[in-house]
This record gives C-alpha cells, structure tokens and sequence, in this order.
C-alpha cells in the first residue's frame, strides 16, 4: 500500500526510498515485530478467557507435557495479523506473487483454525476430520499452483529446476499442479508435525523462510540471477516484503511462545506458515532446495510416517515416539536441550539450502 507514496517521489527524495524492496522489506519486519508487541498480551489474555481449559493434552504424550495444562493455543493469529498488515501494508499490492502466498497462508490458516476450535471445543486431540483438512488444502495448493503456472515467464511455467545444475529445466506438464499440491501440503503438514515443544517450530520456519527471503530477492533480480546462473523469476523479489512480516511477527510470537510458553502456535499456525513455505518454493521454481532447507520438517514427517508404516508391518516402533522430537524427551532429553539442538541443525541445513545458489 505505501508502494503507492513513489507516486509523490521526483526521483531524489523520501518517497523513493519506497521503490526499494530492502526498505519496504525493513519496515514490514519492523511493523509485524511492533504489532506483535503490542497485541500479543491482550489476545493471550482472550483466548484464555475463551478457551478456558486450553489446549488439550494427549494421554500417550510425554509426562512432562501434562505441565502445560491450561494453556491457550491458536497463537498462530498473532504471527498470522502481523504479516498480514505488515505485507499489505509494505508490499505491492499489483503483485500476484504475494497474493499467491498470501492467499495460500490464510486458507490454510482457515482449515488449522477450523481443527484448533474442534479439539478446544471438544477438549479432546482430534480435531477437525483428516479427509475434510486433506481436501480442502489439496483444493487451496492446487488453486496456487496453477496460478503460479500461469504467471510464470512461458519459458519456465509448468518447469520444474534442478539445483546444482545450470539452466536444466524438467517439463512437468499437466504434472506441475499436481507436484505443487504434494509441495504445499507436504511443507503444511510436515511443520505441523514439528510444533510439539515451545518454540520448536517457530524457530526453524524463521530460519527456512529468511533463506527464502534471499532466493526471491536473487531469483526476481536479473542481474543477480543471471550472474548465479539461476531462473529469472520476474516479480519474485516482493516476496522478501512478505517474510520480512513473517519473521517479524514470529518474533514477537517467540516472545510468548519462549519456555514455558504463555501460548501455543496451534494448528491455525503450524498449517499456515507451513503452506507459506510450501507456496514460496513452488513461485520462485525452488521446490527442491525446500527439501534441503526445511530438511528438519522433513525429518519430523519422515519420522511419523517410518513409524507408522513399521507399527502396521511388524507391530512393533521404531521410535519411542514420533514425531522424532518426542523420541529424544523419552530418552530423557530435555525440553530445552531438543529445541536449541533442532534449530541448529535447521540453521545449518538452511546455509547449505542456500549454497545451491552459488554451486551449480
């Protein structure tokens, strides 16, 4: 929206420091970071007068987690109104990209909303039906995935690119929607798997989506693009608006979120910014190097779906518990001690995610 104040610009004044993505990038963190301050106590404050009880438990979880009765969740909303406001208040609004993930971010916001409001409801850990939450975010990533289709440059729509290898491009056809569709919703579900500690998943998708932050700025400036021999994605820099907010206002989040959290993410935050990720990936022809970048969520997902396909088998675990991060507190790990490792371990997977740009 304030893209629009260059209007009054005569080249060398204020107003231009608008047509700059790093600026607007700057004050939609800064905006999303404030407005977390400032309205993260007062919505803590009425999601615990609303839900009373809070969060419910799950009997089979670790005991230590039977500590955190009472406390609210659906903390996402704060993260999800700061980027919001941050991003269409900084980015512009002429862009489709942004649209795309913001869009994308919200639906899937929706459906984690529509499963926090069951299980409180309910005070039980089963929410909203899983075939109900499958389709309508297959229906939200498909929507989002043809609409980056079309958007893209001809030369790269329906392509998927390669990391490492210059100028490779692999024709999906009418496969692409269809692979957008398993990215989003992979990358939803998969940092949905990952919010079982405080401040264990925030973390990582700050960290996943500040690398993200500058793929979209390189991958939608020419000159940048083609020196690192990447796919010029015209339009994609204004995403770094975007994540700018979101991190922005995952910090204030952390801030409640911080042990021992005064509030929980829920699903309404763990879908959205997941599906973000998954969204980013798929506009900016980075699909792949998520994989490597968020290769935590993948190794939360890949460790619930070890476990059970092993159970069905054999009967018997392969984990203590799954996801992963639930496998370390029954062996004794602590809470905080998990949490520190696993960022690190993002924080070093997302430098090397970002090596690919250069090593090709």
């Amino acid at each position: 929206m304030l893209y629009w104040l260059t209007h009054l610009s005569d080249g060398g004044d204020f107003f231009n420091l608008f047509r700059y993505q790093t600026f607007r990038a700057g004050g939609a963190f800064f905006t999303a970071l404030i407005f977390g301050f400032l309205f993260g106590r007062p919505l803590i404050d009425l999601l615990r007068r609303k839900q009373k009880k809070g969060q419910p438990i799950r009997d089979d979880g670790p005991q230590n987690h039977f500590s955190k009765a009472g406390t609210p969740t659906m903390g996402g909303l704060l993260i999800l109104a700061a980027l919001t406001v941050g991003t269409l208040l900084w980015a512009r609004l002429d862009n489709g990209y942004v649209w795309i993930v913001l869009l994308v971010t919200l639906g899937f916001a929706a459906i984690g909303f529509a499963d926090d409001y069951a299980k409180v409801t309910k005070q039980h850990h089963a929410g909203l039906s899983g075939r109900v939450r499958l389709l309508i975010g297959l229906m939200i990533a498909a929507c989002a995935g043809a609409a980056a289709a079309w958007l893209h440059p001809d030369a790269l729509s329906n392509q998927l690119a390669l990391p490492f290898l210059k100028n490779t491009l692999i024709n999906l056809g009418i496969l692409f929607v269809p692979f957008s569709v398993l990215v989003i919703l992979g990358a939803a579900n998969a940092v949905n798997l990952t919010d079982g500690l405080d401040g264990l998943a925030i973390m990582p998708v700050m960290i996943a989506a500040g690398s993200f932050a500058v793929i979209a700025y390189v991958v939608g400036n020419a000159n940048f693009a083609n020196y690192l021999g990447l796919h010029f994605v015209p339009g994609t820099g204004e995403l770094a608006v975007f994540v700018a907010a979101l991190i922005g206002g995952g910090l204030g989040f952390l801030w409640y979120n911080a042990p021992p959290a005064a509030v929980f993410m829920g699903d309404t935050g763990s879908l959205a910014l997941g599906g973000a990720l998954g969204a980013i990936a798929v506009v900016t022809k980075h699909e792949i190097v998520l994989a490597i970048v968020g290769g935590l969520f993948v190794v939360e997902a890949l460790s619930v779906i070890i476990q059970v396909l092993y159970f069905k088998r054999t009967g018997k675990r392969v984990f203590l518990m799954a996801p992963i991060h639930h496998h370390f507190e029954k062996k004794g790990w602590g809470e905080a001690q998990i949490v520190i490792r696993f960022w690190i371990i993002a924080l070093i997977l997302a430098l090397i995610g970002l090596a690919t740009l250069k090593l090709r």
